[in-house]
């Protein structure tokens, strides 16, 4: 039998959080339709400060999931650069997005005390800020560029995804983040970021929306799709005899989900 992919959840799991539920099921569904095993994990934020990297290193691919304020923001930034250095594929909606922004302005660009709003913080430069207004529940279109990865994957120029957040990239950081090799490959009406991807990695994507919340099993999400399929190929790639998995909430998926 082929042994299950396996992908950690970063985040501070809720049970009854529905976006968290959503996170579970839309992994399955696409592992589903490509017929793999599939188990999964949630990594508390608090477990990966330090970064646990003989944990880490068990998992064929990481999703940085909504729900922020973390309880660690440093052990989530860990596990995102994890991702980034070591080339697994990562995927961060929402507040994974957030975050993922965070980890490459501090690691990448430097900026050592760029930061988050919702923390609270008040010294060092705000990168993520409150956006305008709320964007949770409502339904919006993105413009997506047709040569990033992500323009591949959904192969429409203009998509409708729904939102689950506050907070985005303020927009003064827009342009230097792309320049830096975090590219903006999906924008809003009035050019904010939306997606971000790097296109030199395996699979570095980063969106504002949540696209678990349109994933069902009959219609798996494209872009959990190949998400699925970067950490089906990264799997194929290691060599080694995997422990049991680690983390919370351990679960495994042949062919059911949500």
């Amino acid at each position: 039998m082929t042994a299950a992919i396996r992908i950690g959840l970063i985040g501070d799991y809720q049970p009854a959080c529905d976006i968290h539920q959503a996170t579970e099921a839309a992994p399955r569904h696409a592992a589903t339709r490509l017929g793999l095993p599939l188990e999964l994990a949630w990594l508390p934020t608090a477990s990966l400060d330090p970064v646990p990297d003989d944990v880490l290193g068990t998992y064929d691919a990481l999703w940085c999931a909504p729900g922020s304020p973390y309880q660690s923001m440093s052990g989530a930034l860990n596990a995102i650069r994890w991702a980034r250095e070591h080339e697994v594929p990562c995927l961060g909606t929402c507040a994974g997005f957030q975050h993922m922004v965070i980890e490459y302005a501090r690691n990448v660009l430097l900026i050592s005390d760029a930061q988050h709003a919702e923390y609270g913080v008040t010294t060092g430069l705000l990168v993520i800020t409150p956006l305008s207004c709320s964007l949770v529940g409502q339904t919006l279109e993105i413009r997506v560029d047709p040569e990033a990865r992500v323009g591949h994957i959904y192969q429409q120029g203009q998509i409708q995804e729904q939102y689950y957040c506050t907070f985005g990239l303020d927009r003064a950081f827009q342009a230097l983040l792309h320049d830096a090799g975090l590219r903006v490959v999906g924008v809003d009406q009035e050019g904010d970021a939306r997606i971000i991807e790097l296109p030199d990695h395996p699979f570095f994507v980063g969106t504002l929306f949540v696209p678990q919340r349109r994933s069902t099993m009959e219609r798996p999400h494209p872009l959990i799709v190949a998400y699925v399929e970067a950490a089906a190929r990264f799997h194929a790639s290691q060599p080694r005899n995997d422990p049991p998995l680690s983390g919370q909430a351990s679960r495994t998926s042949g062919m059911s989900g949500r």
